[in-house]
């Protein structure tokens, strides 16, 4: 069900995102589909080849490709991926913690708009992206702005009656990312902000 929901909302339909105290938030999964201010910031920094971890509909992954950067995007939503290849970008269904191909030989592995929080534990899935990196390899993430309070939420997507399942999702801020990047066997990590958005690059 969280995959037809999140289908439906990248194709335009209204869903929303639902927390366990029953509070809820319009998920604007279209707008993932056009060009977001401070993406330059993100697509300068890619070196080939760039995995794109829950690409959605490939906006970055079909940029990169557009640059001449070799680049994957990886979803676990047909949907997504169906739409970044006919945007010209090549995807794979895939979920990062299964079989990635050339693991170990990715030069930058990119977790946008937020999906550091993927799984709900950001040390394990920053764990298992640094081993699919080769020697010298980065991460590019999008982190919350310094001051917001780090977390992992209970949430579910819903449109009108239908609901999806309930899982984990994660909260990194720029305060604490440098906190997380050694246990996930990263140096450390350096933010910057670009349009109100905050980043990170971890290596």
């Amino acid at each position: 069900m969280i995959g037809d929901l999140y289908a439906d909302a990248l194709a335009g339909e209204s869903a929303e995102i639902e927390y366990v105290d029953g509070s809820r938030v319009p998920l604007e999964a279209a707008r993932w589909s056009e060009p977001i201010d401070g993406d330059e910031e993100l697509l300068s920094r890619c070196s080939s080849p760039t995995l794109d971890v829950g690409s959605g509909p490939g906006r970055l992954t079909v940029a990169l490709t557009r640059r001449g950067i070799r680049s994957l995007g990886i979803d676990i939503t047909p949907r997504a991926v169906a739409l970044t290849r006919r945007a010209g970008g090549f995807a794979l269904l895939r979920n990062v913690f299964e079989d990635v191909p050339h693991s170990g030989r990715w030069a930058t592995a990119l977790l946008a708009d937020g999906n550091i929080g993927i799984g709900g534990n950001p040390a394990a899935l920053l764990h298992r992206v640094r081993h699919l990196l080769r020697p010298g390899g980065a991460v590019l993430a999008e982190v919350a702005p310094p001051g917001t309070r780090s977390r992992v939420d209970r949430l579910r997507l819903r449109r009108g009656p239908l609901v999806g399942p309930w899982f984990g999702w994660a909260t990194v801020s720029a305060d604490d990312v440098r906190r997380v990047a050694p246990d996930a066997g990263f140096a450390g990590a350096d933010c910057w902000t670009a349009h109100d958005r905050w980043f990170a690059r971890l290596s």
